[in-house]
């Protein structure tokens, strides 16, 4: 089931728009276009750039399909593209430029209730492809463990498979959900669940992040962390006019790196 997530960037981008421009049209990634982007274009239009913008928060496979069919300016991506999505876009005689949006940390979330408080990253494969079941099994109260992931369609989904399950697939009986929002919803009402979200959502009410082989998820730890990652914008051919103008501002300034680190990413190194 594909969920269409739309974000409301506020009155006074909705102001903005009467006199905008140009609209810039983002689609793709839920870890960024739940939180971030919206945050950075409020700021953007807050400066005083006239440019109107457009969110959906869709997953990173729709940042690909959504620029190649030539419905999106800029494609949010929490992975890095899949060979075949490049070739479609060379097929098309088209190039696609990867532009680093910010730096990231999966964090893998447990209920507050929970005793776990350190998974290694062999832990962490055996629950997530379900060897593991029960939360004795790692150190925990005896307890069937309710594991919550993100749907295909999410650049997380992936690259949690890829980083901390040794590529194998999930078990089948996790539970798909739309959102890092809604795994840390989950999690945070279930005394025996755990998940996987980005950083800008591991702080939940009822829940929070365990160690991953003894190293906290925290902007600190971006070296060393297990499960540490970049997060990507992408265009068709170097970016111009509105769209360079935004990307420039939001992958260097100050300001943004100021609202990406508010959010709880990582900022591009100077």
């Amino acid at each position: 089931m594909k969920i269409t997530a739309t974000i409301a960037i506020g009155t006074i981008l909705a102001a903005a728009s009467s006199f905008a421009q140009d609209t810039l049209v983002f689609k793709g990634s839920d870890t960024l276009g739940a939180k971030m982007v919206p945050q950075l274009t409020e700021a953007y239009t807050a400066a005083g750039n006239k440019v109107g913008f457009e969110i959906a928060a869709e997953g990173s496979s729709a940042a690909f399909s959504n620029l190649l069919a030539g419905t999106a300016d800029i494609g949010m991506s929490s992975r890095d593209v899949k060979a075949e999505e490049k070739d479609a876009f060379t097929a098309k005689g088209e190039k696609l430029v990867e532009i680093v949006a910010a730096s990231d940390m999966i964090a893998v979330i447990v209920n507050d209730k929970n005793g776990v408080r350190d998974l290694t990253v062999k832990q962490i494969e055996g629950i997530f492809t379900g060897d593991i079941t029960d939360w004795s099994e790692v150190g925990g109260k005896a307890g069937a463990i309710s594991v919550y992931t993100r749907n295909t369609t999410s650049g997380t989904y992936k690259s949690f498979q890829e980083m901390a399950m040794d590529k194998r697939d999930y078990g089948s009986s996790t539970q798909k959900m739309a959102g890092n929002e809604q795994i840390a919803a989950e999690v945070a009402n279930n005394p025996n669940g755990i998940g996987y979200v980005g950083l800008a959502y591991a702080e939940k009410d009822g829940a929070r992040a365990v160690k991953v082989a003894g190293v906290s998820a925290k902007p600190k730890n971006a070296d060393s962390y297990a499960l540490s990652r970049k997060l990507y914008y992408y265009v068709i051919g170097e970016p111009t006019g509105e769209a360079k103008k935004f990307l420039d501002w939001a992958t260097t300034s100050d300001g943004a790196a100021k609202v990406i680190e508010t959010v709880g990413f990582i900022p591009n190194a100077k």
